[in-house]
């Protein structure tokens, strides 16, 4: 099972505040404890909203909307990628994060099964061939 574990902002870290060299090797050795598990898939942090744009759709209309963006406690921050055993487990794993206040929020990741038979056998044949495509990318 799959989940994305999300990190949600605060004002340091929209106001671009980095962590301490302490919270960076305290991160460092959470991270290190997941790759040794062999659960930890991806994880990074983001740069602040105000370094970002959103895109809202309406029809064929597309509208670019700069940052940064109100409502600070709806924003993410970073986020880890982890692939465990069950719900349990990741909750289990992020709760040892070395996190001394705010909130991570887990969601689980769809798989191929979740979409039934809406994802016909070309569209997995297709979604094989990107992933196939993408883990080539990165091997290079």
């Amino acid at each position: 099972m799959r989940f994305m574990v999300l990190v949600k902002a605060s004002e340091d870290t929209e106001a671009g505040v980095m962590p301490a060299e302490a919270d960076l090797a305290a991160m460092g050795r959470y991270n290190e404890e997941l790759v040794k598990a062999g659960v930890l898939l991806a994880g990074e942090g983001l740069h602040p909203s105000s370094n970002g744009v959103r895109i809202a759709f309406d029809g064929e209309q597309r509208t670019v909307i700069d940052g940064p963006f109100a409502e600070t406690k709806e924003l993410l921050a970073g986020f880890w990628l982890l692939e465990v055993g069950s719900r349990e487990e990741i909750i289990e794993w992020v709760k040892r994060a070395p996190m001394e206040s705010g909130q991570l929020e887990i969601r689980q990741v769809f798989t191929e099964e979740d979409f039934g038979d809406a994802f016909t056998p070309e569209l997995r044949e297709q979604e094989a061939r990107l992933r196939a495509q993408v883990e080539q990318q990165q091997g290079s």
